[in-house]
C-alpha cells in the first residue's frame, strides 16, 4: 500500500487432524481470499498442513510424504499472487524432523525456518517428534534447494523485511525474534498452536503487545483453532496483529477465519532510526529477497483524531498521572529555589486555569499555604467581563490570593513613549499588552520572593503562538509539553475531582472561546478567536504528533488526516492548515530555542534541551513541496 503501509493477514482455516488434502484445500482457499483482499503478507498456524495434534502420526512416512506434496501444491497456488505466505508444516531434513514455517511467494519456496524452542512440559511433547533449529543450511523441497535455518530474513525492501518464529519461541526468555529484529526484520510472524486455558488469552495478548513494542516491529501471531484434536486440549484461534506495542486487530476466540490490518513499516523504520542504530546488523543471517509492489488499498485500521488524548477508561488514570508529573516538576523547582510564592497570570482561559490547578497541587504536596499563590488578573483592551469574572471566581474557589492589576493605562503610556497610535490595532498593539503582563508578573515575583509560573502549552509552542518575551517567558512552564487537546481533558478531570464552585467555574471556562483577548470585544463578546487565526487545534495537534513526533512526510500526514477527520473537514481545509502548520513551525523555532524549563509529560516535547534541536533558520521548502 501507499505511505509505507503493508497489508497483512492472519488466517486460521478449518482443518482436520491428519487430513492433509482437506487442510490443503482450505489453506489454498484462504491464500486466494487474502490475496484478493490485498494482503501482502499472510500467515497460517503452526503445523496447519497436517494439524499440530497428530501425535505419533508424525512418525508415519505416509503423513510426511503427503505433507511434502501439499507444500508443493500450496506453493503452486501462490503463483501470480504478490503475497508472502507462511504455512506451518513438519519438514524432513537429513533424516530428522523439524517443526517449520515455510515461506512461499509467487510459486516459489523461499525458505524454511525450523522452531527453536520445543516445549516438553505439561501437555506438550514436541521433543518426542522434532529437533530444534540449528545453524543455517539448505534443504531440498519439491526438487529445489532452499534456505533452511533459524536465521533467515525475507526481504522486499529495507522497510519490508520479515522473519519468523514459532509459538514457544515467543514465550522463551531469549526469543529468536529479538535477534531477528536486531538483524533488520521489522515484521515478525509467529505460527502458533497455543491451547486455550482460563486467563491465557489475556496473557498472550500482553506478550504479543510487549514484544512488538520492545522490538519496535509489527508482530503477526496466527493461532490454530477449530479442527485440532480436543482429546486433551481446546484451541481458540486467537489471532493478533500488533505494531509497536499496540494491538491493531484481534480475532474472537473460537472463531476460525481471517483478520487483516495494515502495518506501518515506514513509521517503524523511523522509530528505529531514533534508537541510535541498534537495528539492521544482519550478521549470520541469510537474506532471501522477494518482490512486493505498492498497492492501492483502503486503510482498515483507525487513527485517532486526538493522538495525545488516551481512550476511554485510560483517560482518568492518565489525567491523574500527568497532573502529578506536572506538579512534581514544580515541587522540585519551588524547593530548590526556596521560593515563598508562585505568581501566575490568570486570564479566565484554559491554559492559565490548568497552570493554577497544577500549582495548587504542588503547594499542597510540599506543605505550602495555598494563599501564597499570587494569582494576578490583568484586564486589558480585549478583556471581557466573562473571562475576568471567571478568573476571579476560580482564584477564590481554589483559595489562592488574587490581585487585579489593569494594564490599559500602562500600555497607553507605553504607546505614547514609543510613538505608537493606539487606534492602530496591529501586532505592536497586541504584543505590548502581552509584554506588559509579563513585566508585571516578573516584578510581583520579585516583590514576593516568588517564581512566575508559565501557562503556555505545547500546541502554542509548536505554532509559535506566543509573544516573544511576553507570555513566551516565565521561570517554570508547567504546561510546556501538554498539547491543547489534552489541556481540556485535564481541566475537565480536575473540575470533576474538585467539584462544587471549582467545577462550576471550570466548566464555564471549558466552554469559553479560546482567545488571547488582545483586541477590543464586540458587543461585550470575544472578538479575537485563536482557531480562526491559526486553525483548529485538533488539526494542529494531529499534525504535530504525526509530522514531528513520528516524522511522517507532509503528504502522509495529510492522507492520515483525511482518513481521521473524514466528514469533519474538507480536504482543502486540511491542506490549508497543514501548510500553515509547517510554515509557522519552521518560522517560530527561535522562540523554542530559548523557552523556560518545564517538565516533559508525554512522548512529545519541543524543549531545546531535550527532544527537539533545530536551527532557527531552517527552511520549510522541502516540506511544502511534498504537499504539492
Amino acid at each position: 500500500m501507499k505511505h509505507g503501509f503493508i497489508k497483512v493477514c492472519a488466517a486460521t482455516p478449518e482443518i482436520r487432524v491428519a487430513d492433509v488434502k482437506f487442510n490443503t484445500a482450505n489453506i489454498i482457499k484462504a491464500v486466494k481470499e487474502s490475496a484478493k483482499n490485498g494482503s501482502q503478507l499472510t500467515v497460517f498456524p503452526e503445523l496447519c498442513v497436517c494439524g499440530y495434534t497428530c501425535g505419533d502420526l508424525f512418525n508415519q512416512n505416509v503423513l510426511l510424504s503427503s505433507v511434502e506434496s501439499a507444500v508443493a501444491e500450496i506453493c503452486k497456488a501462490t503463483e501470480g499472487f504478490d503475497t508472502l505466505v507462511f504455512i506451518g508444516a513438519p519438514i524432513r531434513h537429513g533424516n530428522k524432523l523439524y517443526n517449520c514455517a515455510v515461506a512461499l511467494h509467487d510459486g516459489k519456496i523461499l525458505g524454511v525456518v525450523p522452531k527453536t524452542y520445543l516445549p516438553d512440559y505439561g501437555e506438550f511433547y514436541e521433543k518426542r517428534y522434532f529437533l530444534p533449529a540449528h545453524e543455517n543450511q539448505t534443504t531440498v523441497i519439491n526438487g529445489e534447494e532452499v534456505a533452511f535455518g533459524s536465521k533467515i530474513l525475507f526481504k522486499a525492501t529495507e522497510e519490508f523485511t520479515v522473519a519468523a518464529e514459532i509459538c514457544e519461541d515467543l514465550w522463551a526468555p531469549q526469543s529468536p525474534s529479538v535477534a531477528h529484529a536486531l538483524a533488520g526484520a521489522n515484521i515478525i510472524v509467529n505460527l502458533s498452536c497455543s491451547d486455550e486455558l482460563v486467563g491465557k488469552a489475556e496473557y498472550r495478548r500482553e506478550l504479543v503487545k510487549m514484544q512488538s513494542g520492545k522490538l519496535i516491529c509489527g508482530y503477526i501471531y496466527c493461532d490454530a483453532g477449530d479442527g485440532e484434536s480436543t482429546t486433551d486440549m481446546a484451541f481458540a484461534g486467537h489471532n493478533l496483529i500488533a505494531e509497536n506495542g499496540v494491538v491493531l486487530a484481534e480475532s474472537k476466540l473460537f472463531e476460525n477465519g481471517l483478520i487483516y490490518s495494515e502495518i506501518d513499516v515506514e513509521m517503524l523504520a523511523a522509530e528505529r532510526r531514533r534508537m541510535s542504530g541498534l537495528y539492521g546488523e544482519a550478521v549470520g543471517y541469510e537474506v532471501v529477497n522477494f518482490t512486493a509492489s505498492e498497492k492501492d488499498g483502503k486503510l482498515t485500521r483507525a487513527f485517532s483524531k486526538t493522538p495525545f488524548v488516551p481512550d476511554g477508561k485510560l483517560l482518568s488514570d492518565r489525567a491523574e498521572l500527568i497532573l502529578t508529573i506536572q506538579a512534581k516538576g514544580l515541587e522540585k523547582r519551588l524547593i530548590h529555589t526556596n521560593s515563598k510564592t508562585a505568581v501566575i497570570g490568570v486570564s479566565g482561559g484554559l491554559d492559565s486555569a490548568l497552570a493554577l490547578l497544577v500549582t495548587r497541587r504542588a503547594f499542597k504536596a510540599v506543605g505550602k499555604d495555598v494563599k501564597d499563590i499570587i494569582a494576578v488578573t490583568m484586564p486589558g483592551f480585549g478583556t471581557t467581563s466573562r473571562t475576568k469574572d471567571n478568573s476571579l471566581k476560580l482564584i477564590k474557589a481554589l483559595g489562592a490570593t488574587s490581585k487585579i492589576i489593569p494594564i490599559a493605562d500602562s500600555v497607553t503610556q507605553h504607546f505614547k513613549d514609543i510613538g505608537h497610535d493606539k487606534e492602530k490595532l496591529d501586532v505592536t498593539y497586541e504584543n505590548a499588552q502581552a509584554r506588559m503582563r509579563t513585566l508585571i508578573l516578573m516584578d510581583v515575583a520579585n516583590q514576593t520572593n516568588g517564581l512566575v509560573i508559565g501557562t503556555g502549552d505545547l500546541s502554542e509552542l509548536a505554532l509559535g503562538w506566543a509573544t516573544y518575551n511576553g507570555d513566551h517567558m516565565s521561570m517554570y512552564g508547567v504546561n510546556c509539553s501538554v498539547p491543547k487537546t489534552l489541556v481540556k481533558h485535564l481541566v475537565r478531570f480536575e473540575a470533576a475531582r474538585l467539584g462544587g464552585e471549582c467545577e462550576e467555574v471550570l466548566n464555564d471556562i471549558l466552554n469559553t472561546e479560546i482567545s488571547p483577548e488582545l483586541l477590543p470585544p464586540e458587543n461585550g463578546e470575544i472578538s479575537q478567536k485563536t482557531e480562526d487565526l491559526v486553525g483548529p487545534y485538533e488539526l494542529h495537534d494531529f499534525f504535530l504528533y504525526y509530522g514531528i513526533r513520528r516524522g511522517f512526510s507532509p503528504e502522509k500526514v495529510k492522507y492520515l488526516a483525511e482518513v481521521a477527520f473524514k466528514g469533519d473537514y474538507e480536504k482543502a481545509t486540511i491542506d490549508k492548515w497543514l501548510k500553515n502548520f509547517y510554515k509557522r513551525f519552521f518560522a517560530q523555532q527561535f522562540k523554542r530555542s530559548c523557552v523556560p524549563d518545564g517538565v516533559k509529560v508525554g512522548s512529545v516535547s519541543l524543549s531545546p534541551r531535550g527532544d527537539w534541536r533545530m536551527p532557527s533558520d531552517a527552511v520549510c521548502a522541502v516540506w511544502l513541496d511534498d504537499l504539492k
